[in-house]
């Protein structure tokens, strides 16, 4: 230590608090970490423009963005190269919105209001990139909506393997259960879109960071509670929640086998 973090390393404040126990520090803005400096960048992608800040600042700087969201930053790359238009599906102020369109120039369809499309013409060649960490269910909805405009539109599915397993688990999981408990962060995208895929099954679903959030008054006459977690949340908080919870018995669902590995960073290796 010091080892510095631009922008938490991940969307957990329980992550980001055991880095700092051991002597992290997390910023916003490159400029905020000392010259000279170690800085780690976060799993969400940065734009450009940082590491170039970076390398003003001599910092020897450590990429920890995730490959997935890397090979959105590509495929942005490509298709501008190729003369496309590219238009990013996603959430407005996100870091990895953030990180992703400083890639290229592109349009930002924000996926809460999919019909505020821009005024190109109909013989555009255009590209349809999404963030990694959207509802499964409202990305087909934007999607709809930009082909109906744009019909001639090369669209890319970028959600990512860890967000869509998920989500189709909770879809499952909440026609047998009286309650849903997904366990993560306030502003973890992927947390927010598995409550509220609970949410539109028809099942009372609160997102919680620990076992000290739960409101008793919550488990008022339910017998099952489904239990799940982000991408991000690591398992200790899952294993405090049902040991909090107390219940008679606990049933796993199976679900898809992930056994996707990545390499560490180049920088480490």
């Amino acid at each position: 230590p010091p080892v510095y973090v631009k922008h938490q390393i991940v969307h957990n404040p329980y992550v980001v608090n055991d880095l700092e126990s051991r002597g992290a520090i997390t910023v916003e803005e490159v400029d905020e970490v000392p010259e000279g400096s170690l800085v780690v960048f976060s799993a969400h992608g940065s734009p450009p423009e940082d590491f170039e800040k970076a390398k003003a600042r001599n910092l020897r700087v450590i990429d920890a963005v995730c490959p997935l969201v890397t090979r959105v930053h590509n495929e942005a790359k490509k298709y501008s190269r190729e003369g496309r238009r590219v238009l990013l599906v996603g959430h407005r102020g996100h870091q990895e919105v953030r990180g992703t369109m400083g890639q290229v120039e592109m349009t930002l369809v924000d996926d809460n209001v999919p019909s505020e499309l821009p005024e190109w013409g109909d013989g555009e060649e255009i590209a349809v990139l999404t963030q990694t960490t959207l509802s499964v269910r409202d990305t087909a909805y934007a999607i709809d909506s930009i082909k109906a405009r744009f019909p001639q539109a090369l669209v890319r599915n970028d959600i990512c393997y860890a967000t869509t397993n998920r989500q189709e688990a909770v879809t499952k999981m909440a026609h047998s259960v009286d309650l849903v408990l997904v366990i993560g962060a306030q502003n973890s995208s992927n947390c927010n879109r598995l409550r509220e895929v609970a949410a539109a099954q028809g099942v009372p679903a609160y997102l919680i960071n620990g076992p000290e959030e739960i409101d008793p008054e919550w488990m008022e006459g339910k017998e099952k509670v489904g239990v799940t977690s982000g991408a991000s949340t690591p398992e200790v908080l899952v294993e405090s929640v049902i040991e909090a919870l107390a219940p008679e018995r606990v049933i796993m669902l199976s679900g898809v086998e992930e056994d996707v590995s990545f390499t560490m960073p180049q920088e480490l290796r």
